[in-house]
């Protein structure tokens, strides 16, 4: 009969770990998909997602301007990369999207600071531009090969 309580208590704490742990580990997935969204200010340059993606020697201080504006003028998504490297990609307030390329294109290799809402999910950083303006005195190279 001990035996038979032991077995059982053993069952039932082993049942308890399983259920315990799946309650966590879905807690995790589930925290890790939900969107996160704060106001912040960000300062970096304003350029086309290919170089940065491809070529991990392009910062956004260092990078080839010529190459940035030949991508941007071809329609290559624009996005604010900043001094540690993430990625900010501009979408509006208003559903659907609106495109924010032609905000954009005037900042295309040069830095900025924004100011608006961020969202994050799962790595991606979006921003909402309430103010975009030019930072001068960013000493950059734009002649990165």
């Amino acid at each position: 009969m001990k035996l038979f309580v032991n077995v059982r208590a053993v069952l039932w704490i082993g049942l308890v770990l399983t259920s315990t742990t799946a309650l966590l580990s879905q807690d995790k997935v589930q925290a890790k998909a939900a969107p996160i969204s704060y106001k912040a200010t960000i300062e970096g340059l304003v350029r086309d997602v290919y170089c940065p993606m491809k070529n991990h020697k392009s910062t956004s201080t260092d990078f080839n301007l010529e190459c940035a504006m030949e991508c941007a003028k071809s329609g290559s998504p624009l996005i604010i990369l900043t001094k540690s490297g993430d990625m900010y990609i501009p979408m509006s307030d208003e559903m659907p999207d609106l495109s924010q390329r032609e905000k954009m294109l005037p900042f295309v290799g040069k830095q900025v600071r924004v100011k608006g809402t961020v969202y994050r999910r799962n790595g991606t950083r979006t921003i909402v531009i309430e103010e975009i303006t030019e930072v001068m005195g960013v000493k950059v190279n734009t002649k990165l090969e």
